[in-house]
């Protein structure tokens, strides 16, 4: 097993991560040292997410969400549930690079909203991001598409109910992306039955044994399930 040391700030980033994920600790340091380096921005939104305890993505997701983006020649991505702006961030990275866009940054507390504001502002990306203060699924539903991508990282209990709501706003040959899929180990565990564990292993069924999606999941951090829109 492969055990690296951090400096500190990136040590309490590497332990905060650690306790939303089951990969080996030193696989998952040793995947963040082989990004190329980030700006400042997002290096303080991963220092601030550290010593917060606040969930994001992490910096491995996030570099592979810009990169799904980029592939998808993506204009168009709504986050369902997007923090203070960690992935909106990534997103929004993408569709500069693609020439411009809208990704719709969507979470319900009026204070990590401004946060979002003001942190993308400060990364010159606040002119690619449209801000909704309200519940994701009804957000979703009152914007109209089609999206390129939508991200889905909102209360596990909700899982299934954002399912069909994503469904008829992606275009065909859109992304969905939802976060936290093998939900710390539980969802394999036979012992665990609770209200968000069930719900995603309805919603993981749900997007594996429709026809209307090619899905795959990866096992990266918490796993994100990857679900191309036939």
């Amino acid at each position: 097993m492969i055990r690296m040391q951090l400096a500190c700030p990136l040590q309490r980033a590497h332990d905060a991560i650690m306790a939303v994920t089951f990969l080996d600790p030193g696989l998952l340091a040793y995947l963040e040292q082989q990004l190329p380096p980030r700006e400042a921005g997002l290096l303080d939104m991963e220092h601030s997410a550290a010593e917060r305890g606040f969930p994001i993505i992490g910096p491995a997701c996030g570099a592979l969400c810009h990169l799904l983006a980029r592939l998808a020649g993506a204009r168009a991505i709504f986050e369902l549930g997007s923090g203070f702006g960690y992935s909106t961030a990534w997103f929004a990275k993408a569709l500069r690079d693609n020439g411009g866009g809208v990704v719709h940054h969507t979470v319900w507390d009026e204070a990590l909203s401004q946060e979002a504001q003001r942190r993308l502002q400060q990364m010159g990306l606040a002119d690619l991001v449209r801000f909704h203060c309200a519940e994701a699924i009804g957000a979703l539903q009152a914007t109209p598409g089609p999206f390129d991508i939508c991200l889905l990282d909102i209360d596990k209990t909700s899982y299934p109910e954002a399912l069909p709501v994503i469904a008829a706003r992606l275009r065909p040959g859109g992304l969905l992306i939802a976060d936290n899929i093998l939900w710390h180990g539980r969802v394999w565990k036979e012992e665990e039955h609770s209200e968000s564990t069930e719900a995603i292993r309805r919603f993981t069924a749900a997007v594996m044994q429709d026809s209307t999606w090619w899905p795959s999941i990866v096992p990266l951090r918490d796993g994100l399930l990857l679900a191309l829109k036939r």
